[in-house]
């Protein structure tokens, strides 16, 4: 198995990292692997991670819930249940911002496809990409959707698009910078693109550090402050439009946390803490546990 060992930043270029901690992969292997964080834009990356054509069987678990549609545990059920209310929001999002009721709509790492069902379902066409066989599969089987390898990204019409989404997979994404500038090329001028990606600033992360279950190692290979993102986006040439919480997910995080610290959810414990994140990034979107960073091109 090859291994990625970072030595400059991917997002400002710098060599300078400062180790964080050491986070264990509680999905799929029990190994530990090295967080750092880049002293200068603060994006934290994972070290050492395995390279695209060697990660597949780190995503191979029933509990990678978006790839399995599991509904076994409490909290995997609770995702389920959530997760039908998260869909109709982040549609109502999507065609808030791209000001559209329809068009032509780009969902990267659909997974088993739910949302760009829901997509289609409200009349937009949709084309969605994910690199996990089996989780295309399940896609065709709940949806009847023809759902694309992910290299085939590289492969789609310039300005093709009216919305791109990208819920929870850009930190997955090992050619980062390739892929924003494949993202720029195929998003049409007025084009809107949603990424939604963990926040390590948040309370929850700082309240769980190593056994916040957003590090996600290694299938987390970034991990991203508002900062580091905003650098990132400068980096392509895409403008910042708005900053969205996401509320469910610090409950939801904390609840995989407490499991994690101590063997069994404390359902109080993370309850109060997913509360105290959100109440603490009421009034400031940039401390929330996850953040949707609604873009346009510059």
């Amino acid at each position: 198995m090859n291994r990625i060992h970072y030595s400059k930043c991917p997002v400002c270029g710098t060599g300078e990292f400062q180790d964080v901690f050491e986070v264990k992969d509680y999905t799929v292997s029990n190994e530990y692997f090295k967080i750092q964080e880049c002293k200068n834009c603060s994006l934290r990356i994972t070290q050492d991670v395995p390279d695209q054509e060697s990660i597949g069987a780190y995503y191979k678990s029933e509990d990678y819930v978006s790839h399995s549609n599991t509904g076994k545990g409490f909290i995997n059920r609770l995702y389920q249940k959530v997760r039908k209310r998260t869909l109709v929001q982040k549609a109502e999002i999507a065609e808030k911002f791209a000001a559209l009721k329809q068009g032509s709509l780009l969902d990267i790492g659909c997974g088993i496809g739910s949302f760009l069902h829901t997509m289609q379902q409200r009349g937009w066409e949709g084309t969605g990409l994910e690199p996990d066989s089996d989780a295309r599969g399940m896609a065709k089987k709940l949806y009847g959707l023809e759902v694309l390898p992910s290299e085939n990204l590289y492969l789609l019409p310039q300005k093709e698009f009216d919305a791109i989404t990208m819920w929870h997979v850009l930190e997955h994404v090992h050619d980062l910078n390739g892929y924003m500038q494949r993202l720029r090329e195929i998003l049409k001028d007025e084009g809107k693109l949603f990424i939604a990606v963990p926040n390590y600033t948040s309370k929850d992360a700082k309240a769980y550090n190593a056994f916040w279950a957003a590090y996600d190692v290694p299938r987390h290979l970034y991990h991203f402050s508002p900062q580091s993102m905003k650098g990132l986006l400068h980096l392509h040439s895409f403008r910042l439009v708005k900053m969205l919480p996401m509320w469910y997910d610090s409950f939801y995080v904390s609840m995989l946390s407490s499991k994690y610290k101590s063997g069994k959810t404390n359902f109080i414990s993370s309850g109060l803490h997913g509360f105290s994140s959100n109440i603490n990034a009421f009034g400031n979107v940039e401390e929330c546990s996850s953040i949707i960073y609604v873009v346009e091109k510059n």
